[in-house]
Protein backbone atom coordinates (compact mmCIF):
# COMPACT_ATOMS: atom_id res chain seq x y z
CA UNK A 1 0.00 0.00 0.00
CA UNK A 2 1.62 3.20 -1.01
CA UNK A 3 2.17 6.26 1.38
CA UNK A 4 0.43 8.95 1.00
CA UNK A 5 2.74 10.95 2.55
CA UNK A 6 5.87 9.81 1.35
CA UNK A 7 7.24 9.27 -3.10
CA UNK A 8 10.46 7.71 -3.21
CA UNK A 9 12.17 8.03 -6.87
CA UNK A 10 15.52 6.12 -7.90
CA UNK A 11 17.00 8.29 -10.41
CA UNK A 12 19.11 6.24 -12.97
CA UNK A 13 21.85 8.51 -14.42
CA UNK A 14 23.25 6.58 -16.92
CA UNK A 15 25.21 6.04 -20.16
CA UNK A 16 23.72 4.69 -23.02
CA UNK A 17 24.86 3.59 -26.18
CA UNK A 18 23.23 5.03 -29.67
CA UNK A 19 21.60 2.16 -31.09
CA UNK A 20 22.43 -0.77 -28.66
CA UNK A 21 18.94 -1.42 -27.74
CA UNK A 22 19.45 -4.31 -25.82
CA UNK A 23 22.51 -3.35 -23.91
CA UNK A 24 20.06 0.06 -23.08
CA UNK A 25 17.48 -2.26 -21.80
CA UNK A 26 19.58 -4.19 -19.38
CA UNK A 27 21.02 -0.88 -18.21
CA UNK A 28 17.46 -0.19 -17.36
CA UNK A 29 16.95 -3.86 -15.95
CA UNK A 30 20.13 -3.29 -13.70
CA UNK A 31 18.66 0.12 -12.54
CA UNK A 32 15.55 -1.17 -11.91
CA UNK A 33 16.63 -4.13 -9.32
CA UNK A 34 18.88 -1.58 -7.44
CA UNK A 35 15.53 0.66 -7.26
CA UNK A 36 14.07 -2.05 -5.97
CA UNK A 37 16.18 -3.08 -3.29
CA UNK A 38 15.58 0.89 -2.57
CA UNK A 39 11.78 0.07 -1.78
CA UNK A 40 11.43 3.03 -4.31
CA UNK A 41 7.89 3.51 -5.94
CA UNK A 42 9.40 4.84 -9.07
CA UNK A 43 12.58 4.48 -11.51
CA UNK A 44 13.78 7.33 -13.86
CA UNK A 45 15.77 6.66 -16.97
CA UNK A 46 16.88 9.66 -19.26
CA UNK A 47 15.42 11.17 -22.60
CA UNK A 48 15.40 8.30 -25.32
CA UNK A 49 16.80 5.88 -23.17
CA UNK A 50 16.23 2.93 -24.86
CA UNK A 51 17.36 3.90 -28.09
CA UNK A 52 20.82 6.33 -27.10
CA UNK A 53 20.48 10.20 -27.74
CA UNK A 54 20.57 11.81 -30.27
CA UNK A 55 19.69 8.78 -32.46
CA UNK A 56 19.43 11.24 -35.59
CA UNK A 57 18.14 9.51 -38.73
CA UNK A 58 18.69 5.94 -37.17
CA UNK A 59 15.21 6.63 -35.44
CA UNK A 60 13.44 7.19 -39.06
CA UNK A 61 15.00 3.26 -39.64
CA UNK A 62 11.32 1.33 -39.55
CA UNK A 63 12.98 -1.60 -38.17
CA UNK A 64 15.03 0.38 -35.32
CA UNK A 65 11.89 1.80 -34.26
CA UNK A 66 9.89 -1.61 -34.27
CA UNK A 67 12.78 -2.74 -31.93
CA UNK A 68 12.91 -0.35 -29.07
CA UNK A 69 8.65 -0.63 -28.98
CA UNK A 70 9.35 -4.31 -28.40
CA UNK A 71 12.38 -3.47 -25.71
CA UNK A 72 9.82 -1.48 -24.22
CA UNK A 73 7.14 -3.94 -24.23
CA UNK A 74 9.69 -6.66 -22.61
CA UNK A 75 10.20 -4.13 -19.90
CA UNK A 76 6.42 -3.43 -19.29
CA UNK A 77 5.81 -6.84 -18.81
CA UNK A 78 8.30 -7.48 -16.10
CA UNK A 79 6.94 -4.76 -13.84
CA UNK A 80 3.91 -6.84 -13.17
CA UNK A 81 6.10 -8.20 -10.54
CA UNK A 82 4.52 -5.12 -8.28
CA UNK A 83 8.00 -3.28 -7.87
CA UNK A 84 8.84 0.04 -9.09
CA UNK A 85 7.17 1.69 -12.02
CA UNK A 86 9.54 2.67 -14.59
CA UNK A 87 9.57 6.46 -16.71
CA UNK A 88 11.84 5.73 -19.56
CA UNK A 89 11.98 7.92 -22.88
CA UNK A 90 11.60 5.85 -26.23
CA UNK A 91 10.93 6.54 -29.86
CA UNK A 92 7.11 5.90 -30.44
CA UNK A 93 4.91 5.45 -33.85
CA UNK A 94 1.73 6.38 -33.22
CA UNK A 95 -1.02 6.66 -36.11
CA UNK A 96 1.57 6.85 -38.27
CA UNK A 97 3.95 9.81 -36.33
CA UNK A 98 6.56 9.54 -34.83
CA UNK A 99 7.19 10.74 -31.34
CA UNK A 100 10.12 11.20 -29.05
CA UNK A 101 8.29 9.73 -25.90
CA UNK A 102 8.67 8.78 -22.29
CA UNK A 103 6.75 5.60 -21.53
CA UNK A 104 5.95 4.47 -17.91
CA UNK A 105 5.40 0.75 -17.17
CA UNK A 106 4.03 -0.29 -14.56
CA UNK A 107 1.77 -3.46 -13.23
CA UNK A 108 2.85 -5.34 -16.70
CA UNK A 109 1.35 -2.71 -18.98
CA UNK A 110 2.52 0.76 -20.61
CA UNK A 111 0.33 2.62 -18.02
CA UNK A 112 0.67 5.57 -19.76
CA UNK A 113 2.60 7.84 -22.92
CA UNK A 114 4.02 11.25 -23.18
CA UNK A 115 5.18 13.07 -26.11
CA UNK A 116 7.75 15.75 -26.43
CA UNK A 117 5.58 18.82 -27.56
CA UNK A 118 8.46 21.49 -27.82
CA UNK A 119 11.13 20.47 -30.47
CA UNK A 120 14.48 21.80 -30.47
CA UNK A 121 15.79 22.78 -34.06
CA UNK A 122 19.36 24.87 -33.26
CA UNK A 123 22.98 24.29 -32.73
CA UNK A 124 23.19 20.41 -32.68
CA UNK A 125 19.42 19.64 -32.57
CA UNK A 126 17.52 18.86 -35.43
CA UNK A 127 14.24 17.15 -34.13
CA UNK A 128 11.46 18.85 -35.59
CA UNK A 129 12.97 16.60 -39.15
CA UNK A 130 12.53 12.87 -37.50
CA UNK A 131 9.94 13.57 -34.55
CA UNK A 132 6.32 14.75 -34.86
CA UNK A 133 5.21 17.37 -32.52
CA UNK A 134 3.32 16.14 -29.34
CA UNK A 135 0.36 17.42 -27.38
CA UNK A 136 0.78 18.82 -24.18
CA UNK A 137 -1.06 16.80 -22.01
CA UNK A 138 -1.69 16.16 -17.96
CA UNK A 139 0.07 14.31 -15.56
CA UNK A 140 0.84 10.40 -15.38
CA UNK A 141 -0.24 9.19 -11.77
CA UNK A 142 2.62 7.38 -9.57
CA UNK A 143 1.39 5.67 -6.69
CA UNK A 144 -1.59 7.47 -6.20
CA UNK A 145 1.11 10.91 -6.98
CA UNK A 146 -0.03 13.21 -10.07
CA UNK A 147 3.37 13.60 -11.94
CA UNK A 148 3.67 15.44 -14.96
CA UNK A 149 6.44 14.67 -17.38
CA UNK A 150 7.50 17.45 -19.66
CA UNK A 151 10.73 16.06 -22.01
CA UNK A 152 14.07 18.28 -21.80
CA UNK A 153 12.81 21.46 -24.54
CA UNK A 154 9.38 20.98 -22.91
CA UNK A 155 11.19 23.34 -20.23
CA UNK A 156 13.52 25.64 -21.91
CA UNK A 157 11.61 27.20 -24.40
CA UNK A 158 10.08 30.60 -24.15
CA UNK A 159 6.47 31.96 -25.07
CA UNK A 160 6.27 32.25 -28.72
CA UNK A 161 3.97 31.22 -31.74
CA UNK A 162 5.64 27.72 -31.79
CA UNK A 163 6.00 27.49 -28.20
CA UNK A 164 3.75 25.07 -26.02
CA UNK A 165 3.69 26.22 -22.45
CA UNK A 166 3.86 22.62 -20.66
CA UNK A 167 4.19 23.08 -17.47
CA UNK A 168 1.89 25.54 -17.24
CA UNK A 169 -0.66 22.80 -18.79
CA UNK A 170 0.53 20.55 -16.19
CA UNK A 171 0.20 22.92 -13.33
CA UNK A 172 -3.72 23.53 -14.50
CA UNK A 173 -4.35 19.89 -14.69
CA UNK A 174 -3.11 18.87 -11.56
CA UNK A 175 0.69 17.80 -11.18
CA UNK A 176 1.91 17.85 -8.01
CA UNK A 177 5.83 17.19 -9.25
CA UNK A 178 7.48 17.72 -12.58
CA UNK A 179 9.95 14.87 -13.88
CA UNK A 180 12.12 16.06 -16.49
CA UNK A 181 13.98 13.49 -18.95
CA UNK A 182 16.48 15.07 -20.69
CA UNK A 183 19.49 14.53 -23.24
CA UNK A 184 21.09 17.95 -22.22
CA UNK A 185 24.97 18.37 -24.13
CA UNK A 186 27.54 19.55 -21.85
CA UNK A 187 28.71 23.22 -22.47
CA UNK A 188 30.93 25.26 -20.70
CA UNK A 189 28.03 27.19 -18.49
CA UNK A 190 25.73 25.29 -19.30
CA UNK A 191 25.03 24.17 -15.84
CA UNK A 192 23.93 27.80 -15.04
CA UNK A 193 21.47 28.46 -17.80
CA UNK A 194 19.72 24.58 -17.10
CA UNK A 195 19.81 25.94 -13.22
CA UNK A 196 18.41 29.35 -14.28
CA UNK A 197 15.74 28.03 -16.59
CA UNK A 198 14.60 25.23 -14.15
CA UNK A 199 14.20 28.12 -11.29
CA UNK A 200 11.92 29.85 -13.50
CA UNK A 201 9.03 26.78 -14.22
CA UNK A 202 9.45 26.60 -10.60
CA UNK A 203 8.84 30.22 -9.65
CA UNK A 204 5.71 30.21 -12.52
CA UNK A 205 4.17 26.72 -10.89
CA UNK A 206 5.40 26.43 -7.39
CA UNK A 207 5.71 22.53 -7.91
CA UNK A 208 9.27 20.93 -6.91
CA UNK A 209 11.18 19.74 -10.11
CA UNK A 210 13.47 16.77 -10.86
CA UNK A 211 16.07 17.18 -13.84
CA UNK A 212 17.27 14.11 -14.95
CA UNK A 213 20.32 14.01 -17.60
CA UNK A 214 21.84 11.09 -18.96
CA UNK A 215 25.76 11.01 -19.03
CA UNK A 216 28.44 9.63 -21.41
CA UNK A 217 30.24 10.80 -25.03
CA UNK A 218 28.32 10.68 -27.94
CA UNK A 219 30.06 11.14 -31.44
CA UNK A 220 31.51 14.82 -30.73
CA UNK A 221 28.82 15.70 -27.73
CA UNK A 222 29.60 14.80 -24.39
CA UNK A 223 26.42 14.41 -21.95
CA UNK A 224 27.62 15.65 -18.08
CA UNK A 225 24.79 14.14 -16.51
CA UNK A 226 24.68 17.21 -13.05
CA UNK A 227 21.57 16.14 -12.62
CA UNK A 228 19.68 18.34 -10.10
CA UNK A 229 16.23 18.68 -8.05
CA UNK A 230 14.61 21.96 -6.55
CA UNK A 231 11.80 21.73 -4.00
CA UNK A 232 9.09 24.14 -4.40
CA UNK A 233 10.30 27.06 -2.98
CA UNK A 234 13.47 26.90 -4.93
CA UNK A 235 15.94 25.47 -2.84
CA UNK A 236 18.10 22.76 -4.00
CA UNK A 237 16.92 19.55 -3.06
CA UNK A 238 19.84 17.42 -4.79
CA UNK A 239 22.79 17.60 -7.07
CA UNK A 240 23.92 14.70 -8.35
CA UNK A 241 27.89 14.93 -9.58
CA UNK A 242 28.96 15.34 -13.31
CA UNK A 243 30.76 13.22 -15.91
CA UNK A 244 30.25 9.78 -14.16
CA UNK A 245 26.99 7.21 -13.84
CA UNK A 246 25.23 7.66 -11.01
CA UNK A 247 22.15 5.94 -9.52
CA UNK A 248 20.76 7.41 -6.15
CA UNK A 249 17.00 7.05 -4.16
CA UNK A 250 15.65 9.89 -3.18
CA UNK A 251 12.83 9.93 -0.75
CA UNK A 252 9.81 13.27 -0.78
CA UNK A 253 7.95 13.77 1.70
CA UNK A 254 4.48 15.88 1.58
CA UNK A 255 3.76 18.54 3.51
CA UNK A 256 1.05 21.79 3.77
CA UNK A 257 3.62 23.24 1.30
CA UNK A 258 4.12 20.21 -1.27
CA UNK A 259 6.25 17.83 -1.84
CA UNK A 260 10.21 17.99 -0.75
CA UNK A 261 13.77 16.46 -0.48
CA UNK A 262 16.82 16.97 0.96
CA UNK A 263 19.40 14.98 -0.71
CA UNK A 264 22.81 14.76 -1.49
CA UNK A 265 24.56 17.49 -3.13
CA UNK A 266 27.68 16.84 -5.44
CA UNK A 267 30.35 19.63 -6.15
CA UNK A 268 29.73 21.10 -10.12
CA UNK A 269 32.21 21.08 -12.60
CA UNK A 270 32.36 24.07 -14.28
CA UNK A 271 35.10 26.14 -16.34
CA UNK A 272 37.83 25.04 -17.09
CA UNK A 273 37.68 21.77 -15.03
CA UNK A 274 34.10 21.27 -16.40
CA UNK A 275 35.61 20.90 -19.90
CA UNK A 276 38.84 18.90 -19.46
CA UNK A 277 36.46 16.40 -17.53
CA UNK A 278 34.36 16.16 -20.93
CA UNK A 279 37.43 16.14 -22.72
CA UNK A 280 38.66 12.94 -21.36
CA UNK A 281 34.61 11.58 -21.10
CA UNK A 282 34.55 11.98 -24.90
CA UNK A 283 37.86 10.69 -25.74
CA UNK A 284 36.90 7.75 -23.42
CA UNK A 285 33.53 6.89 -24.57
CA UNK A 286 34.72 7.25 -28.08
CA UNK A 287 37.29 4.92 -28.67
CA UNK A 288 35.25 2.16 -26.16
CA UNK A 289 31.92 2.81 -27.62
CA UNK A 290 33.82 1.83 -31.25
CA UNK A 291 35.43 -0.96 -29.75
CA UNK A 292 39.23 0.63 -30.16
CA UNK A 293 41.61 -1.55 -28.77
CA UNK A 294 43.88 1.56 -27.53
CA UNK A 295 44.98 5.13 -29.23
CA UNK A 296 47.96 6.82 -30.89
CA UNK A 297 49.48 10.10 -31.18
CA UNK A 298 52.35 11.87 -31.83
CA UNK A 299 54.50 13.82 -29.39
CA UNK A 300 56.52 16.80 -30.65
CA UNK A 301 57.24 18.15 -27.08
CA UNK A 302 54.52 20.88 -27.52
CA UNK A 303 51.76 21.59 -25.19
CA UNK A 304 49.24 20.51 -28.00
CA UNK A 305 50.51 16.41 -27.57
CA UNK A 306 51.00 16.92 -24.44
CA UNK A 307 47.80 17.89 -23.54
CA UNK A 308 46.24 14.95 -25.46
CA UNK A 309 48.44 12.77 -23.98
CA UNK A 310 46.97 13.60 -20.48
CA UNK A 311 43.53 13.49 -21.55
CA UNK A 312 44.34 9.94 -23.30
CA UNK A 313 45.62 8.23 -20.43
CA UNK A 314 43.26 9.76 -17.91
CA UNK A 315 40.54 8.38 -20.88
CA UNK A 316 41.83 4.77 -20.98
CA UNK A 317 44.89 4.60 -18.81
CA UNK A 318 48.87 4.39 -19.75
CA UNK A 319 48.60 0.37 -21.13
CA UNK A 320 46.01 1.29 -23.96
CA UNK A 321 48.09 4.76 -25.09
CA UNK A 322 51.32 4.84 -27.45
CA UNK A 323 52.87 7.91 -28.61
CA UNK A 324 55.18 8.18 -31.42
CA UNK A 325 57.97 11.24 -31.60
CA UNK A 326 58.72 11.77 -35.20
CA UNK A 327 61.71 14.10 -35.54
CA UNK A 328 62.95 15.90 -38.45
CA UNK A 329 66.31 18.49 -38.70
CA UNK A 330 64.21 21.28 -37.83
CA UNK A 331 62.86 19.59 -34.93
CA UNK A 332 64.90 21.40 -31.25
CA UNK A 333 66.39 19.04 -28.91
CA UNK A 334 64.48 20.56 -26.20
CA UNK A 335 61.36 19.43 -28.00
CA UNK A 336 63.01 15.73 -28.06
CA UNK A 337 63.78 15.26 -24.73
CA UNK A 338 60.59 16.92 -23.42
CA UNK A 339 58.78 14.23 -25.51
CA UNK A 340 60.71 11.74 -24.06
CA UNK A 341 60.11 13.06 -20.26
CA UNK A 342 56.81 13.17 -20.93
CA UNK A 343 56.17 9.87 -22.17
CA UNK A 344 57.77 8.59 -18.95
CA UNK A 345 55.97 10.59 -17.05
CA UNK A 346 53.07 8.90 -18.02
CA UNK A 347 54.35 5.45 -18.09
CA UNK A 348 53.10 4.88 -22.07
CA UNK A 349 54.67 2.52 -24.65
CA UNK A 350 57.14 5.56 -26.65
CA UNK A 351 58.68 5.11 -30.00
CA UNK A 352 61.25 7.42 -32.21
CA UNK A 353 61.37 7.30 -35.84
CA UNK A 354 63.27 9.67 -37.49
CA UNK A 355 61.74 11.33 -40.63
CA UNK A 356 64.41 12.56 -42.35
CA UNK A 357 65.15 9.46 -44.78
CA UNK A 358 61.23 9.63 -45.43
CA UNK A 359 61.10 13.33 -46.70
CA UNK A 360 64.30 12.93 -48.55
CA UNK A 361 62.48 10.31 -50.57
CA UNK A 362 59.47 12.67 -51.31
CA UNK A 363 62.18 15.56 -52.45
CA UNK A 364 63.82 13.21 -54.60
CA UNK A 365 60.61 12.06 -56.20
CA UNK A 366 59.24 15.69 -56.66
CA UNK A 367 62.95 16.61 -58.07
CA UNK A 368 61.90 17.11 -61.36
CA UNK A 369 58.53 17.93 -61.26
CA UNK A 370 59.33 20.80 -59.33
CA UNK A 371 62.83 21.62 -61.13
CA UNK A 372 62.59 25.76 -61.99
CA UNK A 373 60.21 26.54 -58.91
CA UNK A 374 61.20 28.07 -55.69
CA UNK A 375 61.41 25.98 -52.47
CA UNK A 376 57.94 27.07 -50.24
CA UNK A 377 55.47 26.19 -47.82
CA UNK A 378 55.16 22.90 -50.21
CA UNK A 379 58.35 21.55 -49.15
CA UNK A 380 57.78 22.78 -45.64
CA UNK A 381 54.43 20.63 -45.35
CA UNK A 382 55.77 17.67 -46.14
CA UNK A 383 56.95 17.36 -43.16
CA UNK A 384 53.24 17.28 -41.48
CA UNK A 385 51.88 15.04 -44.24
CA UNK A 386 55.07 12.66 -43.57
CA UNK A 387 54.12 12.36 -40.22
CA UNK A 388 50.62 11.56 -41.30
CA UNK A 389 51.40 8.80 -43.44
CA UNK A 390 53.79 7.40 -40.67
CA UNK A 391 51.17 7.03 -37.66
CA UNK A 392 48.32 6.42 -39.89
CA UNK A 393 50.26 3.47 -41.23
CA UNK A 394 50.80 2.51 -37.06
CA UNK A 395 47.44 2.54 -36.60
CA UNK A 396 46.41 0.36 -39.65
CA UNK A 397 48.65 -2.17 -38.47
CA UNK A 398 48.36 -1.70 -34.60
CA UNK A 399 44.63 -1.67 -34.73
CA UNK A 400 44.99 1.84 -32.38
CA UNK A 401 42.75 4.30 -33.18
CA UNK A 402 44.84 7.87 -33.88
CA UNK A 403 44.16 11.06 -31.74
CA UNK A 404 44.68 14.20 -33.39
CA UNK A 405 46.28 17.29 -31.92
CA UNK A 406 45.14 20.35 -33.46
CA UNK A 407 43.45 23.19 -31.16
CA UNK A 408 40.27 25.50 -32.12
CA UNK A 409 42.46 28.39 -32.81
CA UNK A 410 44.94 27.11 -35.12
CA UNK A 411 42.64 24.99 -36.92
CA UNK A 412 39.87 28.28 -37.52
CA UNK A 413 42.73 29.73 -39.29
CA UNK A 414 44.22 27.28 -41.28
CA UNK A 415 47.76 26.09 -39.08
CA UNK A 416 47.04 22.51 -39.80
CA UNK A 417 47.81 20.66 -43.02
CA UNK A 418 45.48 18.01 -44.17
CA UNK A 419 46.41 14.74 -44.47
CA UNK A 420 49.34 15.71 -42.00
CA UNK A 421 48.33 16.41 -38.43
CA UNK A 422 45.05 16.59 -38.99
CA UNK A 423 44.54 12.40 -39.95
CA UNK A 424 43.16 10.75 -37.40
CA UNK A 425 40.39 9.34 -35.74
CA UNK A 426 39.39 11.54 -32.88
CA UNK A 427 40.45 15.08 -31.87
CA UNK A 428 39.73 15.42 -27.81
CA UNK A 429 41.30 19.14 -28.12
CA UNK A 430 39.29 20.03 -31.48
CA UNK A 431 37.37 22.43 -29.50
CA UNK A 432 39.69 24.07 -27.23
CA UNK A 433 41.33 26.95 -28.04
CA UNK A 434 45.35 28.12 -27.38
CA UNK A 435 44.86 30.16 -24.27
CA UNK A 436 42.43 27.71 -23.00
CA UNK A 437 45.16 24.55 -23.73
CA UNK A 438 47.47 26.41 -21.84
CA UNK A 439 45.57 26.31 -18.89
CA UNK A 440 44.25 22.91 -19.01
CA UNK A 441 47.69 21.63 -18.92
CA UNK A 442 48.60 23.99 -15.92
CA UNK A 443 45.39 22.36 -14.35
CA UNK A 444 45.97 19.14 -14.93
CA UNK A 445 49.22 19.53 -12.83
CA UNK A 446 47.24 19.90 -9.74
CA UNK A 447 44.09 18.69 -10.53
CA UNK A 448 42.29 15.16 -12.15
CA UNK A 449 38.67 14.29 -12.33
CA UNK A 450 36.98 11.38 -10.89
CA UNK A 451 37.81 8.66 -12.46
CA UNK A 452 41.08 9.32 -14.16
CA UNK A 453 43.61 6.54 -15.04
CA UNK A 454 46.43 8.99 -15.36
CA UNK A 455 48.85 9.79 -12.26
CA UNK A 456 48.63 12.42 -10.01
CA UNK A 457 51.18 15.24 -9.71
CA UNK A 458 53.12 17.69 -11.98
CA UNK A 459 52.88 15.08 -14.86
CA UNK A 460 53.36 18.21 -18.21
CA UNK A 461 56.66 19.64 -17.88
CA UNK A 462 56.67 22.97 -16.95
CA UNK A 463 59.09 23.96 -20.12
CA UNK A 464 56.70 22.70 -21.75
CA UNK A 465 54.00 25.21 -20.74
CA UNK A 466 56.51 27.89 -20.39
CA UNK A 467 57.78 27.60 -23.72
CA UNK A 468 56.89 29.86 -26.66
CA UNK A 469 54.86 27.52 -29.00
CA UNK A 470 56.39 26.86 -32.40
CA UNK A 471 55.02 25.33 -35.66
CA UNK A 472 57.30 22.78 -37.57
CA UNK A 473 54.77 23.81 -40.27
CA UNK A 474 56.13 26.98 -40.82
CA UNK A 475 59.68 25.58 -40.34
CA UNK A 476 61.56 27.56 -37.20
CA UNK A 477 59.29 30.37 -37.27
CA UNK A 478 56.96 30.94 -34.06
CA UNK A 479 52.93 31.23 -34.96
CA UNK A 480 53.13 34.21 -33.90
CA UNK A 481 55.54 35.22 -36.40
CA UNK A 482 52.64 35.90 -38.71
CA UNK A 483 49.66 35.73 -36.41
CA UNK A 484 48.98 37.83 -33.66
CA UNK A 485 48.92 37.04 -29.63
CA UNK A 486 47.40 33.85 -28.70
CA UNK A 487 45.44 36.02 -26.04
CA UNK A 488 44.40 38.60 -29.38
CA UNK A 489 43.94 35.83 -31.47
CA UNK A 490 41.53 33.72 -29.44
CA UNK A 491 39.84 36.64 -28.45
CA UNK A 492 38.95 37.29 -32.39
CA UNK A 493 38.24 33.96 -32.84
CA UNK A 494 35.40 33.91 -29.86
CA UNK A 495 33.59 36.85 -31.23
CA UNK A 496 33.56 35.42 -34.78
CA UNK A 497 32.79 32.18 -34.36
CA UNK A 498 30.45 31.75 -30.97
CA UNK A 499 29.22 35.52 -31.45
CA UNK A 500 29.38 35.97 -34.79
CA UNK A 501 30.02 39.39 -34.30
CA UNK A 502 30.36 41.53 -37.49
CA UNK A 503 33.97 42.75 -37.77
CA UNK A 504 32.81 46.22 -37.62
CA UNK A 505 31.67 45.67 -33.90
CA UNK A 506 35.16 43.87 -33.20
CA UNK A 507 37.21 46.83 -34.24
CA UNK A 508 34.61 48.72 -32.15
CA UNK A 509 36.07 46.72 -28.94
CA UNK A 510 39.72 48.31 -29.67
CA UNK A 511 41.30 45.25 -32.01
CA UNK A 512 43.61 46.14 -34.85
CA UNK A 513 40.77 46.54 -38.17
CA UNK A 514 43.74 44.79 -40.33
CA UNK A 515 44.69 42.06 -37.88
CA UNK A 516 40.93 41.68 -37.56
CA UNK A 517 39.75 41.52 -41.35
CA UNK A 518 42.89 38.76 -41.80
CA UNK A 519 41.64 36.47 -39.15
CA UNK A 520 38.48 36.72 -40.67
CA UNK A 521 39.82 35.92 -44.28
CA UNK A 522 42.05 32.86 -42.36
CA UNK A 523 38.99 32.01 -41.02
CA UNK A 524 37.00 31.94 -43.98
CA UNK A 525 39.52 29.98 -46.37
CA UNK A 526 40.23 27.59 -43.97
CA UNK A 527 36.53 25.93 -43.87
CA UNK A 528 37.35 22.73 -46.69
CA UNK A 529 40.19 22.26 -43.90
CA UNK A 530 37.79 22.03 -41.22
CA UNK A 531 35.37 20.05 -43.03
CA UNK A 532 38.05 17.05 -43.80
CA UNK A 533 38.92 17.04 -40.35
CA UNK A 534 38.07 14.06 -37.68
CA UNK A 535 35.35 14.47 -34.97
CA UNK A 536 36.06 16.32 -32.03
CA UNK A 537 34.78 16.44 -28.19
CA UNK A 538 32.26 19.83 -27.98
CA UNK A 539 33.04 22.76 -25.31
CA UNK A 540 31.84 25.65 -26.64
CA UNK A 541 28.22 27.12 -27.49
CA UNK A 542 29.25 26.77 -31.49
CA UNK A 543 32.21 24.56 -32.90
CA UNK A 544 33.60 23.67 -36.10
CA UNK A 545 31.18 20.68 -36.40
CA UNK A 546 26.92 20.39 -36.49
CA UNK A 547 26.83 23.78 -34.76
CA UNK A 548 28.74 25.75 -37.61
CA UNK A 549 27.09 25.44 -41.35
CA UNK A 550 29.21 27.55 -43.63
CA UNK A 551 29.49 26.56 -47.20
CA UNK A 552 32.65 26.14 -48.59
CA UNK A 553 32.26 27.71 -51.78
CA UNK A 554 31.24 31.30 -50.20
CA UNK A 555 32.28 34.67 -51.67
CA UNK A 556 30.73 36.89 -48.82
CA UNK A 557 33.18 38.78 -47.14
CA UNK A 558 32.46 41.28 -43.90
CA UNK A 559 33.86 44.85 -44.93
CA UNK A 560 34.44 45.55 -41.61
CA UNK A 561 32.45 48.48 -42.30
CA UNK A 562 29.48 49.66 -40.09
CA UNK A 563 26.08 48.12 -41.49
CA UNK A 564 23.73 50.88 -43.54
CA UNK A 565 20.41 51.84 -41.25
CA UNK A 566 17.78 49.65 -42.98
CA UNK A 567 15.48 51.74 -45.61
CA UNK A 568 11.98 51.40 -44.14
CA UNK A 569 10.11 53.94 -45.87
CA UNK A 570 10.89 51.63 -49.27
CA UNK A 571 8.61 48.61 -47.79
CA UNK A 572 5.16 48.72 -48.63
CA UNK A 573 3.52 47.05 -45.40
CA UNK A 574 0.82 45.09 -46.34
CA UNK A 575 -2.58 44.08 -44.08
CA UNK A 576 -4.15 41.26 -46.35
CA UNK A 577 -3.34 38.87 -48.80
CA UNK A 578 -4.75 40.42 -51.62
CA UNK A 579 -3.10 44.19 -50.79
CA UNK A 580 -0.22 42.05 -50.59
CA UNK A 581 -0.49 40.33 -54.04
CA UNK A 582 -0.98 44.61 -55.33
CA UNK A 583 1.66 46.15 -53.81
Amino acid sequence: MADPANFTITLAQLNPIVGDISGNAQKARDARARAAKDKADLLVLSELFIAGYPPEDLVLKPAFQAACRAAIEDLARETADGGPAVLIGTPWVDDGKLYNACALLDGGRIAALRFKANLPNYGVFDEKRVFARGPAAGPVTVRGVRVGVPICEDTWMEESDEYENVVECLLETGAEILIVPNGSPYTREKNDMRMAVSVARVTESGLPLVYLNQVGGQDELVFDGSSFGLNGDRSLAFQLPGFVENITTLRWTKSEGGWVCKGPVSPVLDGDRGDYAACVLGLRDYVTKNAFPGVLLGISGGIDSALCLAIAVDAIGSERVRGVMLPFKFTAKESINDAARIARNFCIQYDVLPIAAAISGFETILKDTFAGRNRDVTEENLQARTRGVLLMAMSNKFGNMLVTTGNKSEMSVGYATLYGDMNGGFNPIKDIYKTEVFRLSSLRNSWKPEGALGPSGKVIPVSIIARPPTAELRENQTDQDSLPPYDVLDAILERLVEREAPLASIIAEGYDRDTVVRIDRLLNLAEYKRRQAPPGVKVTRRNFGRDRRYPIVNKFRDAGERPAEPDQALVSRASGSAEAIDG
